[in-house]
């Protein structure tokens, strides 16, 4: 295998139906690569390339025709130069050249990217989108999947790996992966139910729930030594097998864990495409990253909302909507459309991306008592702030947030245009520049509305990829 630069330009790509039979294996391949940059530049060093086990995702559908995410996959015959695989992805490392800390220092994380066993030697192509939010390439490499270099041993697993929910074969169905971190041995029973609960969770909520027979929910145990994971803003220090933890990008209630190759050895003791991880913890606290990972913590009274909504960055790749609360990435100037579903820098009206979803008596853009939320969440915010500065307990954060919702919930159902589907100012962490498609929506409040009408066309449009 080889690594060569590539132009910075992504030629016109043209699709191609492809035979899975004449081209793969039923077998996955894992790429393990480095992901190295600093805010101005990044760049990529092979790791190794394993067997994942057998291949879980479509063997009709190869070519992924929605392309969210800051990142794309390409697998390309190297003889026919046809698209057999690609997929649109999102990476730790993405988020972080976005923080100030990556204009100061380089940043290191290890990542994979995974598609169908070949048959023969293929062009792996990794895509990143460009100012004008386009795909170009910046890495390429050739695999030969006969190369000594490349491992096609399955790993034995060595963890308990049982199903919350099966529904048919893999190849037609989306896999979820539930996996727990700061449940020691005595606390599988409780994990086993939190994997329950979160399922539930999740098949309460449209459209999932009526899409519920198109997946299957696994899970694996990995008993901890001690309960509970690291909270550096506490000074509380755990090690526990996931390395999950909060405080990531040093935003305090942020939870990831950086150890990618423990987590996909941990996880390919079972077919998945989308994996989550509950901490056995009450403080309030998770995060989602499209394709890679989701986090919750268990035991929070808001679990239900928290688990569905990191969900829904990772399944499809969905903004957040809410722009009062502080976060660590450094926004820049919206000059392009954003690419995620759910969130418009209404740059050009008529052809706003959730269009057909909008009567033609709602204004562009839609109207909303902006400037009363704003200042009531701006105080929430700063009590906020005073109860993490005094370390108040959590409950007291729960009660907190309750009001909070409450309030909202009624507010935000009570102007004119609730209800409808519109273009309504402040998403993405910004006040002004970029708009959501409706007054209240699970990726901006914690209020118990569910996904509206645009993020949930999205998350149908994600799951008819596996299983149509």
């Amino acid at each position: 295998m080889f690594l060569r630069l590539l132009p910075l330009v992504l030629a016109p790509v043209t699709s191609y139906a492809v035979d899975f039979g004449d081209y793969f294996e039923n077998k996955t391949m894992r790429l393990d690569y480095f992901h190295t940059g600093t805010a101005t530049e990044e760049h990529f060093a092979l790791d190794r390339i394993v067997s994942d086990g057998p291949w879980p995702g479509s063997t009709t559908r190869l070519v992924d025709s929605l392309a969210f995410g800051k990142y794309l996959v390409q697998v390309w015959d190297t003889e026919k130069k046809t698209l057999l695989f690609s997929q649109g992805f999102a990476t730790i490392y993405g988020e972080w050249e976005t923080i100030g800390e990556a204009k100061q220092r380089w940043g290191a994380f290890h990542e994979s990217v995974r598609f169908p066993w070949p048959k023969q030697p293929v062009r792996v192509v990794l895509n990143k989108r460009n100012a004008e939010n386009k795909f170009a390439p910046v890495w390429e490499l050739t695999v030969d999947p006969s190369a000594r270099s490349v491992n096609p041993a399955d790993r034995k697993s060595p963890y308990n790996a049982w199903a919350v929910q099966e529904s048919g074969p893999a190849r037609n169905k989306v896999d979820l992966l539930i996996l727990g971190d700061g449940y020691t041995a005595a606390e599988m029973k409780k994990f086993h139910k939190d994997a329950k609960r979160a399922a539930d969770a999740l098949f309460a909520i449209e459209p999932f729930k009526s899409r519920r027979s198109d997946f299957n929910v696994w899970a694996v145990d990995t008993p901890a030594q001690e309960s509970g994971v690291s909270r550096p803003h506490e000074g509380i220090y755990k090690r526990s097998p996931l390395s999950t933890h909060y405080s990531a990008f040093d935003s305090q209630r942020y939870v990831l864990s950086y150890d990618n190759r423990t987590l996909r050895e941990v996880a390919s003791a079972v077919p998945y495409e989308y994996m989550v991880i509950l901490m056995n913890e009450q403080t309030y606290g998770g995060g989602g990253i499209f394709r890679w990972l989701a986090t919750a913590a268990a035991d929070n009274a808001f679990f239900d909302y928290l688990f569905v909504h990191e969900f829904g960055h990772h399944f499809a790749a969905l903004a957040d909507e809410y722009y009062t609360s502080s976060v660590a990435y450094e926004i820049p100037e919206i000059t392009v459309e954003p690419w995620e579903a759910n969130v418009t820098a209404l740059l050009d009206p008529e052809n706003l991306k959730w269009k057909d979803l909008v009567e033609p008596d709602t204004p562009l853009p839609t109207p909303w008592k902006k400037e009363a939320f704003d200042a009531a969440s701006r105080a929430t915010q700063k009590k906020r702030a005073e109860m993490r500065a005094r370390k108040a307990p959590e409950s007291e954060m729960e009660q907190l947030f309750r009001d909070q919702a409450e309030r909202e919930t009624a507010f935000l159902s009570s102007m004119k245009y609730s209800g409808k589907v519109g273009a309504f100012e402040g998403a993405g962490y910004m006040a002004k520049g970029l708009y959501r498609p409706y007054a209240d929506c699970m990726m901006y409040t914690r209020n118990d509305v569910g996904f509206c009408p645009v993020c949930a066309r999205a998350i149908e449009r994600v799951i008819d990829q596996y299983t149509k």
